[in-house]
Order: C-alpha cells, then sequence, then structure tokens
C-alpha cells in the first residue's frame, strides 16, 4: 500500500492529502469505519506492542488541486498501526 499524508480538520475529519507529491481536496463527505485486524493470519501470537485490534479507515472522494470542475476520485485510506500515518489502499477514479 502507497503511503498517504492526510491533514486533518479539528474535528479529525480529512480535508486534504498528498499523494505521489501532488495534493488531492476532499470534494464530498468523508465516511468512516473501524475494521478488525486479521493478525492471526500472518502470526501465531498477536504482535508485541500492537495493544489495538481495530484499524480505522476513511472512504474519501477528492479531486487533483483546487479545480472545483476536476473529476472525483474515491480513495480507501487505512491509518497505519505502527507509524500512525496512513496508506492508500484503493483509488477508483468516477466516471463523469
Amino acid at each position: 500500500m502507497e503511503h498517504v499524508v492526510m491533514r486533518m480538520a479539528a474535528d479529525g475529519r480529512p480535508l486534504s492529502l498528498v499523494r505521489g507529491g501532488r495534493e488531492w481536496n476532499i470534494g464530498a463527505e468523508p465516511v468512516r469505519w473501524f475494521e478488525r485486524v486479521r493478525w492471526w493470519e500472518a502470526e501465531r501470537r498477536m504482535p508485541k506492542g500492537l495493544g489495538r485490534v481495530d484499524i480505522e479507515v476513511w472512504r474519501v472522494q477528492a479531486r487533483l488541486g483546487s479545480n472545483a470542475n476536476s473529476a472525483l476520485t474515491t480513495m480507501e485510506l487505512v491509518r497505519d498501526g505502527l507509524g500512525g500515518g496512513w496508506r492508500l489502499r484503493e483509488a477508483v477514479a468516477d466516471a463523469a
């Protein structure tokens, strides 16, 4: 998964993200949920220091730059459990 940098609002919602050196602005209300980490598929025991079993996921619709007319791309972003940053799990360009 690709690393991205997300800029968040004071209430914790994503405002924009940087992917591949380019800024994407959130163009629709983002959706957040949590998923169970399936650590048992790769490890016999929960990894030391992990201490949690859920990960935060955001689905955002963002457009490249500040052009309000550019097409939205739907992205799923997963919080990196160890580093605290974000990873891009999936991106799908919406058809106009």
